[in-house]
């Protein structure tokens, strides 16, 4: 079986506008299959432009978002839940003009919202029901499945490992909500990256990010790229394989992703060399 490799638009622009439309035919000259659009603001994202840009390439996409204080589905102020139902729409809107298959990402609450406390039922109760609205959205409008990444503990205290996603996914009940597993968080909550793959199966795992454990160039790291393309493998897995990074000279990013070194010498390095190793490794497989 051939993996889809794929390289996220963070790689190169910390808030993609109409000035990065350039990193669509770069992605696709870099031998990349799919392209990856991190949607910071969905009511800003230049969704026309790109999808002409996407045409004349002839790359295939998928889309991410992360929710801020202000959309946060899991918030007690039930303005801000609206409003974060609205955020998703938008992105399922921007998907379906797109064509992108996929909306991943922290989209179930706000990106690094952590109330020091474990999640609640309330809090449970709160993103089930919002995502619902999303979901039976993205069903009305089009055929988006919206993945729901599992975060590190520094991050979110929602959905830290595939169990809690799969549960989610079953929860919201729409039919088409999936997981979103990524290498560096799985690497800090999972005991097993072949386990949190089976827990998710075929039916359940949309989406994935081949990150390395320090967020360096993949397959120079701890993450055990061999374990886990067998079990993607074994499952039958078909979606994109995405690498994802950031710049320490990013403004916002950075920070909050805690990143104080530079692990290649641009991000386009990055990706360049961890797509070639990750090819490497899944030939093997």
């Amino acid at each position: 079986m051939k993996f889809k490799f794929g390289v996220d638009t963070f790689i190169w622009s910390e808030n993609y506008g109409e000035n990065d439309l350039w990193i669509i035919p770069k992605a696709k000259e870099l031998g990349f299959e799919v392209i990856d659009f991190a949607i910071s603001n969905p009511y800003k994202f230049p969704v026309k432009k790109v999808k002409e840009e996407l045409d004349r390439a002839g790359i295939d996409c998928v889309c991410t978002t992360t929710l801020t204080d202000e959309t946060n589905p899991i918030s007690p102020d039930p303005k801000i839940r609206e409003a974060a139902v609205n955020a998703v729409k938008k992105c399922i809107d921007i998907c379906n003009e797109l064509g992108a298959p996929i909306l991943g990402g922290v989209n179930y609450a706000a990106w690094g919202y952590l109330t020091k406390k474990p999640r609640t039922e309330e809090e449970w109760n709160y993103g089930v029901e919002c995502m619902r609205k999303s979901a039976q959205y993205a069903k009305e409008t089009g055929c988006v499945n919206i993945c729901v990444e599992c975060v590190n503990r520094f991050e979110t205290h929602f959905l830290n490992i595939a169990e809690d996603a799969v549960q989610f996914c079953k929860d919201v009940g729409t039919g088409n909500m999936k997981v979103h597993l990524d290498c560096f968080h799985m690497i800090r909550e999972e005991k097993s990256f072949s386990g949190a793959v089976k827990t998710c199966g075929k039916e359940y795992l949309g989406y994935v990010h081949v990150n390395e454990n320090d967020r360096g160039i993949p397959g120079t790291g701890l993450v055990p790229f061999e374990e886990f393309f067998t079990a993607l493998k074994e499952i039958e897995y078909d979606g994109p394989l995405v690498i994802e990074s950031f710049d320490p000279s990013f403004e916002e990013l950075s920070g909050n992703c805690a990143i104080w070194r530079k692990f290649a010498d641009t991000g386009e390095e990055l990706a360049i060399e961890g797509l070639k190793n990750l090819k490497a490794i899944a030939e093997t497989i």
